[in-house]
C-alpha cells in the first residue's frame, strides 16, 4: 500500500508533538508517526489522505494555541515495510518515582532487570504508551500509590497501561473502560501479553450507574482523558468512588486544574496532591468521608 508523509516542524515540540499525533491519531485516519529533532513525520495511506481536513485541523488547533507555529510539506511515499520504519522511530520509555522505575516497551524494545516493572504495550492506534506526559504522570501516581486489595477503574483506558500497572501491583481487582473498538482489543490483547486479568468493557462512562448498584463501589479511579469530559462525566465517577477512595485526573494542561478541582469540590473531593510535567497536570483527589 502507498502512503502520504506529512512532515511537520514546529516550535516547543515537547508540548506540541504529543498534541498532534493525538488530533491526526485519535482523531483521524493517520498510522504511524516518527519523531524529528524538529517535528514530526505522520503517515496515512494514501487512500485516506485528504489535504482540506489536514490544513483545517492544523488551522484549529493555531486558533486554540497561537504559540502553535508550524510548517509541514506534502509527499508520496514508495511501497515499504512501514512496520519496520515504524518501529525504527518508537522508543522505550523508562518512567522514574519516588522509589523506583517503570520500563514501559514494545515487544520489539529489550527486557531490563534493573526496573522495579516492566510493562510490554502494544501500543497501535491506542493512548497510553508513557510517551505523553500525562500518562508519565499516571503511571508514577499508580506505582506510588498503595494498590494492594484495591478494586481499581481505569476510564478512558486506551492501552490499558495504567490497569496493567495497577494489576501488576496488587489491585484485586481491575476495570478498564473505553469508547474506542480499536483500543478495547489493544488493551485486551496488552493485558494478555502482561499475564494480568482485567475486567474491559466498551463504552462510555454511562456504564457506571449499572456497576455501581451491582458490585461495591472503587477505591481508586484512574481517568485520564481531557478537560471537557473529565468535568462532564466526575459526577458518575463520584457516584461508584469509595468514601475516602482516590480519583487520580490527568489529561489537560496546567491552565485547566482550577476548574477540575473546583468541580471535584462541588462533588465532596479535596486536592490531596499535583504533578506537573511539560505544562501538562495530573491531580490526585479524595472523596471525603
Amino acid at each position: 500500500m502507498k502512503y502520504i508523509e506529512v512532515s511537520f516542524t514546529m516550535d516547543n515540540t515537547s508540548l506540541f508533538r504529543d498534541l498532534l499525533v493525538d488530533t491526526l491519531g485519535n482523531e483521524g485516519p493517520y498510522e504511524s508517526f516518527v519523531e524529528t529533532k524538529d517535528g514530526l513525520k505522520a503517515y496515512v495511506p494514501i487512500n485516506l489522505f485528504d489535504e482540506s481536513w489536514l490544513r483545517q485541523q492544523m488551522q484549529e488547533l493555531h486558533d486554540q494555541f497561537p504559540t502553535f507555529n508550524f510548517q509541514f510539506s506534502i509527499q508520496e511515499m514508495p511501497d515499504k515495510n512501514w512496520n519496520e520504519e515504524w518501529e525504527k522511530g518508537h522508543r522505550a520509555v523508562l518512567v522514574e518515582y519516588d522509589g523506583g522505575s517503570v520500563w514501559v516497551r514494545a515487544p520489539f524494545h529489550p527486557h531490563r532487570d534493573d526496573v522495579s516493572y516492566e510493562l510490554i504495550i502494544e501500543p497501535k492506534m491506542s493512548f497510553g504508551t508513557a510517551h505523553h506526559p500525562t500518562t508519565y504522570m499516571m503511571l508514577s501516581y499508580v506505582a506510588e500509590l498503595d494498590m494492594q486489595g484495591k478494586r481499581v477503574l481505569d476510564m478512558g483506558c486506551g492501552t490499558a497501561v495504567l490497569g496493567i500497572l495497577a494489576k501488576m501491583r496488587g489491585a484485586s481487582y481491575v476495570e478498564g473502560i473505553d469508547i474506542d473498538e480499536w483500543a478495547f482489543a489493544n488493551a485486551r490483547e496488552n493485558a494478555a501479553t502482561n499475564h494480568v486479568e482485567i475486567t474491559l468493557k466498551l463504552g462510555d462512562a454511562s456504564l457506571l450507574a449499572a456497576a455501581g448498584s451491582q458490585q461495591p463501589a472503587f477505591d481508586i479511579i484512574i481517568a485520564n482523558i481531557n478537560r471537557n469530559i473529565l468535568l462532564a462525566d466526575m459526577d458518575k465517577y463520584a457516584a461508584v468512588l469509595k468514601a475516602g477512595g482516590t480519583l487520580l485526573l490527568s489529561g489537560f494542561y496546567e491552565a485547566d486544574e482550577a476548574a477540575l478541582v473546583a468541580r471535584a469540590e462541588e462533588l465532596g473531593m479535596m486536592l490531596k496532591n499535583r504533578k506537573n510535567r511539560d505544562g501538562w497536570s495530573a491531580l490526585e483527589l479524595t472523596l471525603n468521608s
